[in-house]
């Protein structure tokens, strides 16, 4: 099973990124290229028959599985980035995070009205980051098909802040 391969590499990181909390590190994923390989061939399984028209990933580990998943289904893929890093007309949304505050930002041509959109990002915490990115979505006219990550923190209970704009969300490792 997927979750328990994934979770046999992810390491624990005590006190990163302050004290008390506990980092889950997925870049031991990373050093595993046959495991990359098959936790993209797991995500274009998921969703080859979703009809979705865009992925958008969040920076910066969503862009590691998200732009890999979209080049494999054959469809765009939408950078959504920290503010300041994208060089065209953009609109951005801010946030509160677990520990802090932040803005993203996605050029205004990302996305037309009516495309169905999957969310993507490494991570769900408080789903902060990720309402964000709907919203940004919403701004330019297109749906939320869903949401995908591969590690959900569930004791923080992200689910519930994303659950307003779809019941679709996929974590493929839970603590």
């Amino acid at each position: 099973m997927i979750e328990n391969q994934i979770k046999a590499v992810i390491r624990d990181v005590p006190d990163f990124p302050k004290p008390g909390i506990i980092f889950k590190d997925i870049t031991p994923i990373m050093m595993n290229p046959v495991l990359s390989a098959e936790i993209l061939d797991h995500l274009v399984e998921m969703y080859k028959d979703q009809k979705i028209d865009k992925i958008a990933g969040i920076e910066s580990r969503g862009f590691l599985f998200g732009y890999p998943l979209a080049i494999r289904l054959g469809i765009p893929f939408v950078l959504i980035r920290k503010s300041g890093k994208l060089p065209y007309d953009k609109i951005g949304y801010s946030y509160d995070l677990e520990y802090g505050s932040s803005t993203i930002e996605m050029h205004t041509d990302s996305i037309e009205a009516g495309e169905k959109v999957l969310i993507h990002d490494d991570l769900l915490a408080t789903g902060g980051s990720a309402a964000a990115a709907a919203e940004l979505v919403k701004m330019c006219g297109g749906e939320i098909l869903g949401f995908n990550f591969l590690v959900s923190l569930d004791f923080l209970n992200g689910e519930d802040k994303l659950k307003q704009y779809t019941e679709n969300i996929v974590n493929l490792v839970r603590y």
